[in-house]
């Protein structure tokens, strides 16, 4: 009984510095906790947004078409080769470079769906004789959030959106079953934000000028086509706004040529936008997978990241504790110090098997981010090209269809020369 009365007799005198110095490092630990981050953000569900409508038929002469060119996949070029770096900003390229088009169909979809626009498609680059274009880059995108910038802007050169951010946090519901998953995007309330945005810059435009973007858009292709025949029609300012100065007569032959030469164009552009959608079809299932996979994966990387940081620093707190903070004991009181060395020593054991556990978590949260990157890779093996026919002429489309577009281009010149000028002086189309 003499050695636990020693036991209590020492907690009892010293209860209140002990309770002192345990208080102190706690706060301290809950302290550097918060500043460092180590919040849990609550997630909330996301209101499902809905396009604004068509309630009336929209005049032919007024109904815009819209362009959506295959966004910028954002992989920073300065990272292309640092594999390291890219996994810890969760950027797999290949992914990335198939978002490109995935995310365009998307918002085109969106687009079509409203009965508010022309022909909406999704074409490369270098398709720039449209009513509206509309470019986008992808800043972030996984499973849990996704990060556009999007600008847009008429045949006229006039702005409809300037480099505006959109961004959105994942609804969840979508990520529950199949077919909640196939009904609705999780991102789908940025594509409705950018349509509405679109809608309310057509608004702001007055009927005529609405037709006179069709029209410059007609003219600003057969320039570029026939520069000699439509030279005076429309003029560029410095700042690169178009304006309508005169049009030619209906039954112009070179108008009527270049009509003619433009439905075929518009057939070709027709085929890679159906390629496109066909491309986004055949990838829905496995796309969903990963995006449903990487937010799983990433919130489980989270959650260890954050677990691991409680409980090393905790843990440093209580070997840090048990090793400075001073004795209260007398140097003859041998009871006293015995105690006092098996808390100092408990609190060491306890507190290096916190950092320990800590550490342990640290890995777990990178196995999490590695199941990422292994069903990014997976996806990655899908991503294929296909081969269609364009015009007679069959096109290999890997990626992005820009050089086909640009060597149907090419043939499109020589056609129109061939039917325009006279035999002898005609370049024979390839």
């Amino acid at each position: 009984m003499h050695r636990d009365d020693a036991i209590k007799n020492f907690l009892g005198i010293h209860q209140e510095e002990l309770s002192a110095s345990v208080s102190k490092l706690t706060l301290l630990a809950l302290g550097f906790l918060i500043l460092t981050g180590c919040v849990v953000n609550e997630v909330r569900p996301q209101p499902k947004l809905q396009a604004v409508q068509a309630t009336q038929m929209i005049a032919q002469a007024e109904l815009l078409d819209v362009a959506v060119v295959d966004f910028d996949s954002g992989v920073p070029k300065a990272l292309l080769d640092d594999e390291q770096e890219l996994e810890k900003r969760r950027i797999y390229p290949e992914v990335r470079r198939a978002e490109s088009r995935l995310l365009a169909v998307r918002l085109k979809e969106t687009l079509e769906n409203t009965g508010q626009w022309g022909a909406v498609r999704v074409v490369p680059p270098s398709v720039n004789y449209v009513d509206v274009v509309v470019t986008g880059r992808i800043i972030e995108s996984t499973g849990s959030e996704l990060a556009l910038r999007v600008s847009a802007r008429d045949a006229s050169g006039r702005v409809w959106i300037d480099d505006k951010p959109y961004q959105a946090d994942a609804d969840l519901g979508s990520y529950k079953t199949e077919a909640a998953l196939k009904a609705r995007d999780p991102f789908q309330n940025i594509y409705v934000q950018i349509a509405d945005d679109l809608l309310a810059a057509r608004q702001q435009l007055s009927a005529t000028q609405r037709r006179e973007v069709r029209q410059i858009a007609e003219l600003r292709f057969a320039g570029d086509l026939d520069p000699a025949s439509f030279s005076g029609y429309i003029q560029a300012s410095e700042g690169g706004q178009w304006s309508l100065v005169r049009l030619p007569a209906a039954d112009d032959p070179a108008l009527l040529r270049i009509r003619a030469i433009r439905e075929r164009d518009a057939s070709v552009i027709d085929t890679l936008d159906g390629y496109n959608q066909e491309f986004s079809d055949q990838l829905f299932e496995s796309y969903g997978s990963f995006r449903r996979t990487s937010r799983e994966a990433i919130e489980k990387a989270d959650k260890a990241r954050n677990q691991a940081m409680t409980r090393t620093v905790l843990g440093a707190a209580a070997v840090l504790g048990s090793i400075f903070v001073g004795s209260n004991c007398s140097s003859m009181d041998y009871n006293c110090r015995r105690i006092d060395d098996a808390v100092r020593t408990a609190g060491v054991i306890g507190g290096t098997a916190a950092v320990m556990s800590g550490i342990k978590k640290f890995s777990d949260a990178k196995i999490a981010a590695q199941e990422v990157r292994e069903l990014a890779d997976s996806f990655e093996a899908e991503v294929a090209g296909q081969v269609v026919e364009v015009e007679g002429r069959t096109l290999k489309l890997t990626g992005t269809a820009e050089e086909q577009y640009r060597e149907w281009r090419r043939l499109l010149a020589a056609i129109y020369r061939e039917e325009t000028l006279p035999e002898s002086a005609a370049t024979p189309a390839p």
